[in-house]
């Protein structure tokens, strides 16, 4: 088979023919022209509906076309790859945040709250301070004027070496508002106490508590003597108190809180108290006529014999005597009817003579009891006579050793006597009288009824 070129150019197609036909007819080129004109009419009116609709649907995507894309930079080098291209920038503060006032108060609450653990963190420490034991190694005398101060106090504490610092002491007994409830005084703490301890032993006002002590049968002058002489004691003493007013016995006192004054009003109401006990608790039908009359027997009994277990039994004597309306012939009586309250601060020998002088004590003289005590009783002399030995002796006599025999009949009491005597010119230093009273220490071995005759 023979191929044949054909020319592109050359090549006629019934289309095409037809297609030059009509376009050479001139019938044909105007119906032609007119449909040509009328579909490019309405490709025209598609084209702008069509630009309408995506115009309408499409806005997005013209807003990211618009936008540029991203561009990466390549990195020269691998410290380049790890570095960042740019370096953010720091954000912007609020405008509270710029607000002064904001400022301020966020400086406050840092300020406030660091002085709150400050001030905890101190507390801490202090009160662990408090509660340590302090430095005394040996109990310590601390005598606290009146109107002391707290930190005068605390800087005294100090110094005697009872606690280790006067500013804490100073500052925990303000804070704890005990200050004003430090009292004065006299005061022992203990070794080792702490400012707590120290502090409650102030505020009690546990002070050193010293004794003093009045012997039984004294008189209100002796007892006035001591009180005088103690140096603890203040204050003065405007009068010596009336024989038997007074009762002794141990009282207790503190430095710098107890005068003179207070000792004795103490020492009366004790009297008053346990006289009227006595009184109260008497045996019936005894023959006194009052508590007085009791008072004044006590102290004759006082000063008739030291031993205790005889108080009642000479006491049954005076009162079997006062019963039977004879005198009471006992020589302390006459002894203070001439010496008053000297007469027991030594020792004094009682003559014939001294019997013989009348006085108002002269219970030699006299009928009953003598006006008033002749000294100050105790309580057991009270006693003896509210509640006497029952007995009918009405003689007794010293027997040399302290104590004293008794008798019912004058019979019996003479050969009492005699033996007395005789043991008395026994001894070298024996006095010449027939009885005697011995000063105030050791108490009077008793005195005899001389001489004896009936009465």
């Amino acid at each position: 088979m023979t191929s044949e070129k054909i020319d592109p150019e050359a090549a006629v197609t019934p289309a095409t023919a037809a297609h030059d036909a009509a376009t050479h007819d001139p019938a044909t080129h105007d119906a032609t022209v007119h449909d040509a004109a009328t579909r490019e009419a309405g490709a025209t009116a598609g084209a702008t509906a069509a630009e309408a609709v995506e115009a309408t649907q499409e806005p997005p995507r013209e807003a990211a076309a618009s936008e540029p894309a991203p561009t990466r930079s390549v990195p020269k080098s691998p410290r380049a790859a790890i570095e960042p291209s740019e370096v953010p920038p720091p954000p912007k503060r609020s405008k509270a945040a710029r607000s002064q006032t904001i400022v301020f108060l966020n400086g406050l609450f840092s300020l406030i709250t660091v002085l709150v653990v400050g001030l905890g963190l101190f507390a801490w420490a202090a009160r662990q301070r408090y509660d340590a034991p302090g430095p005394a190694t040996q109990p310590v005398i601390v005598v606290v004027p009146n109107a002391a101060g707290t930190g005068a106090i605390a800087e005294m504490l100090e110094k005697k070496g009872v606690v280790s610092d006067a500013t804490t002491f100073s500052l925990a007994v303000k804070l704890t508002e005990i200050g004003d409830k430090l009292k004065a005084g006299e005061y022992e703490f203990p070794p080792g106490a702490s400012m707590r301890e120290v502090a409650e032993i102030l505020t009690e006002g546990r002070t050193v508590q010293h004794r003093i002590t009045f012997p039984e049968g004294w008189s209100s002058e002796q007892i006035v003597r001591r009180l005088l002489d103690d140096p603890i004691l203040s204050g003065k003493i405007a009068a010596i108190p009336e024989e038997g007013t007074l009762l002794p016995e141990t009282y207790s006192y503190s430095r710098g809180s107890t005068s003179r004054e207070q000792i004795l009003e103490q020492m009366r109401k004790a009297m008053d108290r346990r006289l009227a006990e006595a009184w109260a608790h008497r045996t019936p039908g005894l023959p006194l006529q009052s508590a007085r009359e009791m008072l004044i027997l006590a102290s004759i009994v006082e000063k008739e014999t030291a031993k205790a277990d005889e108080r009642p039994r000479v006491a049954a004597v005076f009162i079997n005597r006062l019963r039977k309306g004879m005198r009471l012939e006992t020589d302390p009586t006459v002894l203070y009817g001439l010496y008053g309250g000297k007469a027991w601060l030594e020792g004094r020998t009682i003559t014939r003579s001294d019997l013989a002088s009348p006085n108002p004590y002269n219970t030699y003289k006299i009928q009953g009891l003598p006006p008033g005590p002749i000294a100050n009783p105790g309580r057991a002399a009270l006693e003896a006579v509210a509640n006497p030995s029952r007995t009918n002796e009405i003689f007794f006599v010293a027997d040399g050793t302290g104590g004293h025999v008794f008798a019912e009949t004058l019979e019996e009491h003479n050969r009492n006597v005699q033996r007395w005597r005789a043991i008395e010119r026994a001894r070298p230093d024996a006095p010449a009288a027939p009885a005697a009273v011995a000063p105030q220490a050791p108490r009077p071995p008793g005195v005899v009824v001389v001489p004896p005759k009936p009465n």
